[in-house]
């Protein structure tokens, strides 16, 4: 399958939005490991904006930039995250096994895997179809593969959002997620505009081992930043073939030409 890439964006540790980290992915800069921090969503109302945790405000930063060049009401989505929001669901378990604790219905609706679809939509004023997608370490691949599919298969661009923050008590101790990180990154169906191609595959067999120094360690401490190795090239223009982990039997292979 082959698509179009025309909008890219990145937050995470020393990655502040794809203007800013763009020279560093592509080696041109060095980088620099601070705190990640996601700017307001200044596209919410207000209300949704109090309502929105900081699960939420990594997906809509990245999503927010990667979309400045496009019609953000017609755009489908697919929005991946191997966590959900794991803030939400640990002080709703908090609140039910508290005996006199009760579970507040703004709690309830961030609690979904789709909430931040659902903010997102809300955001741009788009009833476009939308798709949350969940798989544990893979779900960056999952949803770089469903999102192809679409382009492919509908001939319309997607917005492709993954994301995930880090978990509370006692989560944590099974599921590890260091640092947030969130990915976007819009798919066309045709190349006028864009900065790259990519061709997807699906192979059999694990992929073989990433790097894991400096900044390629990233990709060690949360799912989404195993974007990493795609985003460097395009970061810095270059043709490449990356090998993607999707399932323990099961690779995505990407090619990256640059337009």
């Amino acid at each position: 399958m082959r698509a179009w890439i025309r909008g890219l964006s990145v937050w995470g540790p020393g990655l502040a939005g794809w203007a800013a980290s763009e020279p560093v992915l592509a080696g041109h800069a060095e980088w620099a490991r601070t705190e990640a921090q996601a700017p307001p969503p200044a596209l919410l109302a207000a209300t949704e904006r109090r309502r929105a945790g900081a699960t939420v405000r990594f997906a809509l930063a990245a999503a927010g930039e990667a979309t400045q060049d496009e019609d953000r009401v017609a755009l489908e989505t697919v929005f991946a995250s191997a966590n959900g929001d794991g803030a939400v669901i640990g002080a709703m378990m908090a609140a039910m096994h508290d005996p006199q604790g009760a579970i507040s219905p703004t709690q309830f609706h961030n609690s979904v895997h789709n909430a931040a679809a659902g903010y997102w939509h809300i955001a741009a004023g788009s009833t476009a179809p939308s798709l949350s997608v969940g798989g544990h370490d893979g779900s960056f691949a999952a949803g770089l593969l469903a999102a192809m599919t679409s382009v492919v298969a509908g001939g319309r661009p997607i917005l492709l959002c993954a994301y995930d923050t880090p978990m509370p008590p006692p989560f944590e101790a099974v599921r590890r997620t260091d640092f947030p990180f969130a990915v976007a990154m819009v798919l066309h169906p045709q190349p006028a505009g864009a900065q790259a191609a990519i061709a997807l595959s699906y192979r059999p067999g694990a992929a073989p081992p990433s790097p894991t120094e400096g900044l390629d360690a990233l990709a060690e401490g949360n799912a989404a930043a195993r974007a990493l190795p795609l985003l460097r090239a395009l970061a810095a223009r270059r043709a490449a073939r990356i090998a993607l982990p999707y399932l323990e039997d099961a690779h995505l292979e990407i090619e990256v030409a640059p337009c």
